[in-house]
């Protein structure tokens, strides 16, 4: 018999409604505590910018549970997959578990000797108390606190009359009709919001990024759905992975030049469509050394508005403002009345005391989590969507369900203490060393490994995570509806009293 825990789940966006319904699902008393006014994370209107939409296919983020509406396009709008969300925490009796308003200040021991948590939480109308928890479930994820880039000249532009606002707080278009916007980032939230200042009536759009990157269009040559080429087990398998042995090395080294020839392909197929040479944003970087969570889907329209003067792109960053115009690090001067700053958000959990948190994150940023969720220094404790992907919802659903087995002693293969440290460390050097491509977001991203990620998720819950057909399961993509399958052939579960 697993005793009932009272489970406090901080974040109510994917990952918060993922564990949510994975511990009240095997009995547990679960709490939600949110911080803004509404679920979602960052598809809450607040937090949307115009346009927004998923960088990956419909049927690749979701739960699986739950598919997203027949009448949903297959990259949904903002407020669609909010409306998907709300719908999926309705339908799991969540509604009644979540606390908006509020936030985590804190966290200690329980001074009562039990294991778990006390939170010290505060209300946005000022009240304050403490609560105890038996276990939790950090969700706040990667993009919770946005990044902030404070530079000289900043209070003498905005007396000019000029805005600097994070790409988070782009919610109004009609702010940039008839104005300068100068976007800085090269990430898909920075190309959006370029496109989206031109058709809005931006007098000029200028967009700064430090170098060109390679961007995947939603259709490679036009014809083939990148889902087909980018997330197969084929196409991840030509990445060596970690702890593999001789003769797996020794097959990485026969098939190295096949696998040259098919990113050498790609590349050419992705500079001629896109029109990179014209536009002067040919990357320096091979594609396959940069193919993390960092790879952006290209934003419909944002190579033609390059080629033809709509968009300028700048390669550098911010150095000062002055006046009414952002000196450039190159020293290019550029007019602006609005800087958007798509750059990011902070990555880290700020109400985990320090103590604890140098036991979670090494000094140069790498996280130390077990499977990616989990650290055997941090009791009762455990984190959901910190396995960043290309297919997010899908992440943080198996993670979640590992980790209630987890925080229930449930998992098929149970880890011990060691286990899990001696794992943390072979996968800390795969990421520093074998693959520094793989340590972006404190090695936070599991792409391009969906597979290898999965697989281990589901050993550790005791399913075999594998199609019967094995052409379809080696050249198409993940399966939500499968994993729902292969969860439910896990072993059984004790009763929760």
């Amino acid at each position: 018999m697993v005793k009932q825990k009272h489970v406090c789940v901080i974040g109510a966006g994917i990952s918060g409604l993922a564990a949510g319904k994975a511990f009240a699902g095997r009995g547990h008393k679960v709490t939600i505590i949110e911080r803004s006014g509404d679920l979602g994370g960052v598809w809450d209107a607040a937090r949307s910018y115009p346009d927004v939409q998923t960088q990956s296919p419909k049927e690749l983020y979701r739960y699986t549970d739950r598919a997203m509406p027949d009448a949903y396009p297959e990259w949904p709008t903002g407020p669609q997959v909010h409306a998907y969300l709300r719908d999926y925490a309705r339908s799991h009796g969540l509604d009644g578990a979540m606390r908006f308003d509020t936030k985590v200040e804190g966290m200690k021991r329980r001074a009562d000797g039990r294991p778990g948590w006390t939170l010290p939480l505060r209300s946005t109308d000022g009240a304050t108390g403490h609560e105890d928890f038996d276990f939790v479930a950090v969700c706040t994820g990667q993009f919770n606190e946005p990044q902030t880039l404070p530079l000289a000249g900043e209070d003498g532009f905005k007396a000019q009359g000029g805005q600097i606002l994070h790409s988070s707080q782009y919610g109004d278009p009609t702010l940039a009709k008839g104005r300068k916007v100068v976007v800085l980032g090269g990430s898909k939230s920075a190309t959006d919001i370029a496109v989206n200042a031109v058709k809005s009536g931006a007098r000029e759009v200028t967009i700064v990024m430090r170098e060109p990157v390679w961007r995947i269009p939603y259709f490679i040559g036009g014809l083939v759905n990148f889902k087909r080429i980018l997330y197969i087990r084929a196409q991840e398998e030509m990445f060596p992975g970690w702890g593999i042995g001789p003769m797996a090395r020794l097959a990485h080294v026969v098939a190295k030049p096949f696998v040259w020839a098919n990113w050498r392909g790609l590349e050419s197929l992705l500079k001629a469509q896109l029109k990179l040479k014209q536009c002067k944003m040919v990357p320096k970087e091979r594609i396959e050394d940069g193919v993390n969570c960092s790879v952006p889907i290209a934003t419909p329209g944002f190579y033609p508005m390059v080629a033809d003067g709509r968009i300028k792109a700048v390669f550098g960053t911010f150095d000062h403002y002055e006046g009414d115009s952002i000196v450039m690090s190159g020293g290019e001067r550029v007019g602006a009345d609005v800087a958007v700053l798509a750059i990011g958000y902070k990555l880290g959990v700020p109400f985990l005391p320090e103590a604890y948190r140098q036991k979670l994150v090494d000094a140069d940023g790498q996280y130390r989590l077990y499977r990616l969720i989990a650290n055997p220094d941090l009791p009762e404790l455990g984190f959901v969507g910190f396995n960043s992907s290309f297919c997010t919802v899908l992440c943080a659903d198996l993670a979640a369900n590992w980790l209630v087995r987890y925080a229930d002693g449930q998992l098929a293969n149970q880890p011990t203490a060691q286990a899990m440290r001696d794992n943390i460390e072979m996968m800390l050097h795969f990421k520093r060393v074998e693959r520094p491509a793989a340590g972006v977001y404190g090695g936070l991203c599991v792409a391009p490994y969906h597979y290898r990620h999965f697989d281990e998720l589901m050993a550790d819950i005791g399913t075999k995570a594998s199609r019967r057909n094995p052409l379809v399961e080696k050249f198409t993509p993940p399966d939500a509806d499968a994993y729902a399958r292969f969860l439910a052939t896990a072993p059984a579960y004790r009763a929760v009293a």
